[in-house]
């Protein structure tokens, strides 16, 4: 059975899951929906329609999972409610201090429609997550860190797009090393916010747009950037597109530990990324969890899951034999 995707959605995320749709032989693409004129869009994959996403509705029954590949800060907390009534669907929310309310919304849309739907795909939240939940359970009585980048954030970098005045812009998080090396050592440091990272924008102004002003939105920004330390440089389009152009990112999660009836024993478990595209990867996570919830829907399954409810068998195109022999 192939597994019939949908992508909402044609930047650099939708692009990526085209791409990751190419490398899973058991999904196709069967459409990308657009808020831009269908006719203007031009994608990869041969025979796939390009539609308006206001036809998404009328075309639920052609297609098995929707993938949706908006931002965080406004399309997906609307989108991915609304498109749970008619598919089964897949998101990448990547706002923290909001994913359970987003959960909320999404598995009251997803249980009235019948179908399953899995937010906050990606690799954090996604993959560090489960990273996070596998170490914190193996070592009860520890300490977590993570770090991001140094990289592109695609999130943050839309988020800057958003504000009036802002014709592009590129966000990098950058880890401080001295706080990623303490770790490291074990010495279990307590860090906040502010100590573990910084973050650097590049922005590109509108002409005649109030630079200050920008800036002074992207500083206080709540989520996102009012609690680090932030520098922002107003760069041209052509040194953007010349310097920013790739969207690298990566990151770590450790989590230290002791073990022995004294505690006499230490340990260091660290999971890392380095990523030559941010989007691409985050593309390939949620083609894979698209398969589990087609697979999971077929069961019967309803409602929202996140990537701790989805047993890991479901996620490969192999099945539970050819795990054993290969990968147990």
């Amino acid at each position: 059975m192939t597994i019939r995707i949908g992508i909402l959605g044609y930047g650099n995320l939708g692009k990526g899951v085209e791409c990751a749709i190419k490398h899973n032989p058991d999904t196709e693409l069967a459409a990308v929906f657009t808020r831009r004129d269908p006719e203007s869009l031009k994608i990869l994959t041969e025979g796939a329609r390009v539609c308006s996403v206001n036809d998404a509705p009328a075309m639920k029954d052609e297609i098995d999972v929707m993938i949706l590949c908006g931002g965080s800060a406004t399309d997906l907390p609307v989108q991915t409610p609304e498109m749970a009534e008619y598919f089964n669907v897949i998101d990448s929310f990547d706002t923290h201090a909001k994913i359970p309310e987003h959960f909320a919304a999404v598995d009251q849309a997803a249980k009235a429609g019948g179908h399953v739907g899995i937010i906050s795909v990606g690799w954090d939240p996604g993959m560090f997550s489960l990273n996070r939940l596998y170490a914190n359970a193996i070592l009860p009585g520890g300490s977590d860190y993570t770090f991001w980048g140094k990289g592109v954030s695609q999130g943050h970098s839309d988020a800057i797009r958003r504000i009036p005045g802002v014709r592009d812009a590129r966000q990098y998080t950058i880890p401080v090393e001295s706080a990623l090396e303490a770790v490291r050592s074990g010495s279990n440091p307590e860090l906040t916010t502010r100590q573990k990272h910084t973050r650097e924008c590049f922005v590109v102004a509108e002409e005649g747009a109030d630079v200050k002003a920008i800036e002074e939105a992207i500083v206080t920004m709540p989520n996102y950037f009012a609690d680090y330390d932030t520098t922002v440089h107003f760069i041209s389009e052509e040194e953007l597109q010349r310097d920013h152009a790739g969207i690298p990112h990566g990151g770590f999660v450790i989590r230290t530990g002791k073990t022995g009836w004294n505690d006499e024993n230490s340990h260091v478990i660290e999971y890392s990324l380095k990523l030559d595209s941010n989007p691409e990867f985050t593309s390939s996570v949620l083609v894979a969890y698209a398969r589990a919830a087609y697979r999971l829907n077929q069961e019967g399954q309803t409602g929202c899951r996140t990537v701790f409810d989805i047993a890991p068998a479901y996620l490969s195109a192999a099945d539970g034999a050819e795990l054993r022999k290969h990968l147990l």
